[in-house]
């Protein structure tokens, strides 16, 4: 029989720049521009500086860290570059797999193509070759993964990076398919981090480690190293082993149906706000409905969303917590917290993440009016939509629904939101001179002739 790991080698050697749409193209070169605004906006926090003083400790490099001034190891490099992208919960969704691939494809493809110094061309294309792959991989589980405990960046990211980073070190195709089966070995990614009160520390380093694995994977396969051929669906493969009793639920030929004739990055999402997307379109309702009928949080006795079922635990309860978020993280994963937010200032941004901001008692005085009704017609996808019906005191009720959220690939963001959301995370970190050239060569990436400038242009 023919396995999975085959026909993504066969893929990944056959594709080129040129055979990849040019919008795709240019589509990833966003989610690549999205991805360094939020790693540099996260230069600023503490958990950067906690994973970048311990990597440092390790042995010094000459390869560039996002925003950061000294230099790394350059497995260590990529590591870091994956925290600081996916450390504020701020990056890019591939929905139909809960992956957030940017978060580990870009520092990959980074590290590899810097270190070689091979041309943003061949960057562009093995970042694409990531994100493609690893979204298909994720939409086989059928959003399953988390649910059983596994982030699905930090596990299959390993694989779609052993791939990508094979392209780049130019592995034949046996080669391409061991490495598949090495980072088998490696990829991780538990989702217990949610279950614990000290919040999202392992969440943020996974996408990394991803990356690391996979360039570890690849580069062992280039040197003879073997792996098993049924990484994904042998006996003790990836989706047999991390699924279980759940393994009948996976469907292989989402991996596969149009394979490089469809591409699955154009269904990407870019976050507008710093939260889960599943609070997205309440945050925006809740705005709409203060700004159309000139509302205050004092006018309000009660604000009701109607969510669907499967969100309940993520963002809805504990009701008592979710009412009254003790950290960023808590308030990025709170329902009441983004309306209220959203209603009392009409922004729902980084700021509103930091702690004088949800403590502030005029927006928990409103989240506390905040209820839930599950809504039965309403299911989990891209779309997440959402509804809410503000009550006031003079015995009004206004409602409004998001049908689809901002940033869904019904509805994507525009060129120019990716671009102000770009400048509104970078600014935090850098000048408007060094953003203005950061972005300038991320849409001219293909043009440069060595991605280890690129990568010096990103550093501090």
């Amino acid at each position: 029989m023919s396995h999975l790991a085959e026909t993504l080698a066969d893929f990944t050697s056959q594709t080129t720049f040129d055979t990849i749409p040019a919008a795709s193209r240019e589509r990833v070169k966003y989610f690549i521009l999205d991805g360094i605004g939020v790693a540099l906006a996260a230069t600023r926090h503490d958990f950067a500086r906690s994973v970048y003083s311990g990597l440092s400790t390790l042995a010094a490099g000459d390869a560039d860290v996002i925003g950061m001034p000294a230099r790394l190891q350059m497995r260590d490099a990529v590591m870091m570059n994956g925290t600081l992208i996916h450390g504020l919960d701020y990056d890019d969704t591939y929905m139909p797999g809960n992956m957030h691939f940017t978060s580990f494809s870009l520092p990959c493809a980074l590290g590899v193509a810097a270190w070689r110094h091979m041309s943003g061309r061949d960057m562009l294309t093995a970042c694409t070759l990531a994100m493609e792959i690893s979204a298909r991989l994720g939409a086989v589980a059928q959003g399953a993964l988390i649910a059983l405990g596994f982030q699905p960046s930090g596990t299959l990211g390993a694989f779609a990076c052993a791939l990508a980073a094979g392209k780049l070190l130019g592995l034949n195709r046996e080669q391409l398919i061991n490495a598949q089966g090495v980072a088998l070995s490696m990829a991780a990614g538990s989702m217990q981090f949610a279950q614990d009160q000290r919040g999202p520390g392992t969440k943020r380093i996974q996408p990394g480690w991803a990356a690391v694995s996979g360039i570890t994977a690849a580069t062992l396969a280039q040197a003879g190293f073997l792996g098993p051929y049924a990484a994904y669906e042998g006996a003790f493969g990836f989706f047999p082993l991390y699924m279980g009793a759940r393994v009948d639920a996976c469907d292989y030929t989402l991996a596969t149906r149009d394979l490089g004739t469809v591409w699955e990055v154009d269904r990407n999402a870019i976050k507008p706000y710093p939260a889960c997307h599943f609070s997205h379109a309440f945050a925006d309702a809740a705005r709409i409905i203060r700004e159309k009928h000139a509302l205050q949080a004092d006018d309000v006795v009660r604000i009701v969303a109607r969510v669907p079922e499967k969100i309940v635990g993520i963002v809805c309860e504990p009701l008592a917590n979710k009412r009254r978020p003790d950290s960023s993280h808590g308030a990025s994963f709170s329902l009441p917290y983004a309306i209220a937010s959203a209603f009392v200032r009409g922004r729902y941004g980084l700021s509103e993440m930091e702690a004088d901001a949800y403590r502030d008692a005029g927006v928990l005085a409103l989240a506390a009016k905040v209820e839930y009704e599950i809504a039965p017609e309403w299911r989990i996808h891209a779309s997440n939509p959402g509804e809410v019906t503000v009550h006031t005191r003079a015995g009004q009720a206004y409602t409004h629904r998001e049908e689809i959220n901002r940033g869904a690939p019904e509805r994507p963001l525009s060129a120019q939101e990716i671009t102000a959301k770009y400048y509104a995370n970078a600014l935090t970190a850098i000048t408007q001179a060094q953003a203005e050239r950061i972005l300038g060569m991320v849409m001219e990436l293909e043009t440069n002739k060595d991605a280890k400038l690129f990568a010096a242009a990103l550093a501090a």
